[in-house]
């Protein structure tokens, strides 16, 4: 078989060199095309995605999908299948720190905005199936976004989901960063936002970065405090989850609360 001029013109490294941004592309001269097989290739992914939708490619071709934009001159599918086999699985790839991410070979700044942007988009589209809505008739999205926005987090954090009197979510908000198996509460400021939002209920949410959601000592001592003050304001404790990287537990389902 003859050989794609192409392919001897255009030398196509399995990843960019550290340091450069991988969007970029050098080798080729201004107007110059794909080869063909790349070309083709990225044809056929859009179009099996168009067609069968996400559900019918595995992780490293959506993640392929994605790459695209940002690396416009080269195969992703090495970087692609590299990023899953470091990080897990999508979800863990797209939820990483960034500079986790530029410490892989071939990723720099275009690759990790769309990254972000993926990771920024899956947040608001599962925030927004929970906002202003009843807690109770919505408890499945409820915990598909707890687990969107803390499942895959390297350290520990805490959030507040504060409710109305009809128990819809008026707002969500961070309350704390630690570290892998710590982070800080204060009671205190818990019960000062809740006043300050005119909430009438709590849902306190935290992650394990181990995987693990069984609740420690510590975590009960915190959850009976805040239960105790909010009980003192007329503000009921609904429950607290803790977010594990497979399941969540319930403090309410475990009978702590």
């Amino acid at each position: 078989m003859p050989r794609d001029p192409a392919l001897s013109e255009l030398p196509l490294p399995l990843f960019a060199p550290a340091g450069e941004d991988e969007a970029v592309p050098a080798p080729l001269t201004e107007g110059a095309k794909l080869p063909s097989y790349i070309r083709d290739h990225r044809k056929r992914l859009r179009e099996r995605f168009l067609h069968g939708g996400a559900q019918a490619m595995p992780d490293y071709e959506l993640l392929e999908l994605l790459l695209f934009r940002a690396i416009p001159r080269q195969d992703v599918k090495p970087l692609a299948r590299h990023l899953i086999e470091v990080f897990g699985d999508l979800a863990a790839v797209v939820s990483a720190p960034a500079a986790r991410l530029t410490k892989v070979p071939g990723v720099g700044e275009a690759v990790v905005v769309e990254l972000k942007l993926a990771e920024a988009m899956a947040l608001r589209l599962a925030r927004a199936r929970v906002l202003n809505r009843r807690v109770i008739s919505s408890w499945d999205a409820l915990l598909d976004y707890c687990h969107t926005a803390m499942a895959h987090r390297e350290t520990e954090h805490f959030r507040v989901l504060f409710l109305d009197r009809k128990n819809c979510l008026i707002a969500d908000e961070e309350q704390g960063r630690g570290t892998v198996d710590h982070v800080p509460v204060y009671p205190r400021e818990v019960l000062r936002r809740a006043l300050e939002l005119n909430a009438s209920a709590l849902i306190l949410v935290h992650n394990h970065p181990s995987g693990d959601p069984s609740p420690s000592q510590a975590d009960i001592a915190m959850t009976e405090q805040i239960r105790l003050a909010a009980e003192a304001l007329s503000i009921t404790l609904h429950d607290h989850l803790i977010i594990g990287k497979e399941r969540e537990a319930s403090f309410r389902t475990l009978g702590l609360i």
